[in-house]
Order: C-alpha cells, then structure tokens, then sequence
C-alpha cells in the first residue's frame, strides 16, 4: 500500500496487514519503530512520541535507538544539575567508586531491577550509609530517564534500601555543659558553640556569619549564606537547603555573650566576619578541630561532633514547646514528608521559643 504522507514521518501497511512507521531523526539517520502495529493510529502514535521527544529536547544521544549506556546518561545527568560543589563530588564520587564500575556499560533502556539487586547486594553490608547515598543516587538518575520516555520505569524497586540506620547515638548537652564547653574554647571561638546550639546553625552557616546578618540589638540571626569547604577551597553559596534561608531569633540570655563578641572580636564593617581564621578570613577546618577536640575532652565528651551542637538546638527548642513546624523553620529543615504536614510559623512565634530557651537554661544551669 502507498504511504502515506504526513508532516512527520510516514506510516504504511505491509503486505502482512500490520502498519509500520518510520522517520528520519535530527541526525538525518531513518529511525525505524521498534516493532509493527496492528492499527494504524498506534503506529501513528509511536510517531508523535518521537515528535515530542524531538521537541522537549530530549532526543538527540539520549534517544532509544542510539543504545546510550548509563555511563553516558549518568554524566550528562550530573552535568545539568546545579549542585553546590560538596554535592557534586560526592555524586561523582559515587558513580565513579560503586556505580560505573558494574553497571556504567549497561545500555540505559536495558537495565533490569534484578541487575540493580545484584549490584547493591555486592556492595557489602560494611558501609550501609554509602550503600544508601549510591542507591538513591543510582534512582534518581532512572528517575529522571523515566520522565525522558527513555525508561518505561524505574528499575530500582528494592524496599527501603535509601534507607539506613544512624549509627551515631547524639548525646545532649545540658545548658550548664553547653557553657562549659563554650567556655574551654578560645576566647575568639566561644560563641561558635554558643549559636550553633541554641540558634540550631549548621558549622558552614556560622562559619559565613558577618556583623551585617544580626541584629543591632542581638535579638536575631539573619542565615543568607554558608560555606562549604572542598579540596582545599572555601565556597560561598546559599544554605544548604531552600528552607535554610531563615532569621532565628536569640534567646535572650545569651545575647550579652553575643553583643560582647562583636564588641571584642569583629570589625565594624558590615561585612566583617563574626568569626576568623590566623590569615583573616574564614575559619579552616583544621583551624578549629585542634581547639574544639581538646575542649570535648575537657568536659568529658571525646565523641562529641560539631554537627551535634545543631543536634542539642532541636531537642532544646522542642523541650522549650516548639512544633514540628516551628523546628523546621528554626533549623532551616525540610524534606518532602516533612512538607506534607509544614504549618505557616506565625509571626512573632519564633521570639516566643527564643524566650522560653532562656528559661529552660536558667532551669537546667
């Protein structure tokens, strides 16, 4: 039978009764339909597929016919997201380290969920943490193929494994231990614990704080930015997480402390940093791990980390009476179960909880 013409591809009955379509691709190659129809709207159908994916830009290497492996797809993929620099090396590290290694060769369109089982089942049970990172990665990337049409699902189906245990138990200050520790830091460093704990700050985002991110009075902490410190360079960017933008009001009685760090410690200038290294600027981490090592065994905390004094925050601000939501905002957290249930923080609440912390430290000193 003649073909019929159209304004993209063709379409044409075999001898057998069974329609065929074809086209000819932005490579100028003839793409064939992977297999015949028995109606010729269907063969009609597969041909607008083609056309849309032509049009959304999702063509070109990653197309079906051109048999991309997930090598290929796994670092355009990284390529066209916009990590912050520690995000980006860990994936990269996690695809070139336990990933692409086993399945890298693999064409995309022929992964299977029991390859997918095989190579998490040989990654061992030593590092479930990694395990975990490498898995979820390895989803999202068939995530996103699956939005492309290039997969007609997501082959990693196996049951909670971006899931792991916390293997870290947090042990929680007191405020009394809080100020002990504080207090066997250098004297320059002192408020780095003090904020973290009862403000709930992560170390990047105290480490970027200036003169211009509080409040004259003391009574709030603006967080705009963080630092993130990779292969021996400081990065400024955003927080960590959209939600990480945030003002946390200080709990009164240690805003005195606060007020006399910046009389004692920060330059007058409103980009001046509350806290700096010996050359001026920002604090290096191996600046800071000698001092804060010393003052957790002084108090008879060796395994205490930094990342644990955000830790105390929460559950301070949650004896204190504070919400889900109202911890969420404080802490500049948020996750997509979390979102399900996230309640507007009226205004004024959060001077509300900063109250009741100065409260809780007076009770518990």
């Amino acid at each position: 039978m003649a073909r019929k013409k159209r304004g993209f591809g063709r379409v044409r009955q075999l001898p057998s009764g069974r329609w065929q379509a074809a086209y000819v691709g932005p490579d100028t190659r003839l793409h064939k339909a992977p297999r015949t129809y028995s109606q010729e709207s269907d063969a009609e159908g597969w041909l607008s597929n083609e056309r849309r994916k032509i049009d959304l830009g999702t063509w070109g290497a990653a197309e079906r016919s051109d048999g991309i492996t997930l090598t290929k797809y796994a670092d355009r993929w990284l390529e066209q997201r916009r990590l912050r620099p520690r995000t980006h090396q860990l994936y990269r590290s996690l695809l070139d380290r336990l990933i692409l290694p086993d399945l890298g060769d693999t064409k995309l369109v022929k992964l299977t969920p029991a390859q997918v089982r095989e190579w998490h089942a040989d990654l061992g049970a030593d590092t479930p943490t990694r395990n975990a990172h490498a898995y979820s990665l390895l989803h999202a990337i068939c995530a996103t193929a699956v939005q492309d049409e290039l997969l007609d699902g997501n082959p990693c189906r196996i049951p909670k494994a971006s899931q792991t245990r916390r293997r870290h138990q947090v042990d929680v200050l007191t405020p009394a231990e809080l100020d002990k520790l504080a207090a066997k830091m250098p004297k320059h460093l002192q408020m780095t614990v003090t904020l973290a704990a009862w403000c709930g700050l992560r170390w990047g985002e105290t480490s970027e704080l200036r003169r211009k991110d509080i409040e004259r009075d003391c009574s709030a902490v603006h967080v705009r930015r963080a630092v993130t410190y990779r292969q021996g360079a400081i990065h400024v960017g955003e927080p960590k997480t959209s939600a990480g933008i945030r003002t946390v009001n200080v709990p009164p009685h240690i805003r005195p402390a606060l007020k006399k760090h910046l009389a004692e410690h920060v330059g007058k200038a409103g980009d001046s940093l509350l806290f700096t290294g010996k050359a001026g600027g920002h604090v290096r981490h191996y600046e800071y791990q000698y001092p804060w090592e010393k003052a957790r065994a002084a108090i008879g905390k060796p395994n205490f980390r930094v990342h644990d004094l955000r830790h105390v925050g929460a559950v301070l601000a949650a004896q204190s009476g504070a919400t889900t939501a109202e911890l969420m905002h404080r802490l500049g957290h948020t996750s997509p179960a979390m979102a399900l249930k996230y309640q507007h923080v009226a205004e004024g609440r959060d001077a509300e909880i900063a109250e009741r912390l100065s409260k809780l430290a007076a009770g518990g000193a």
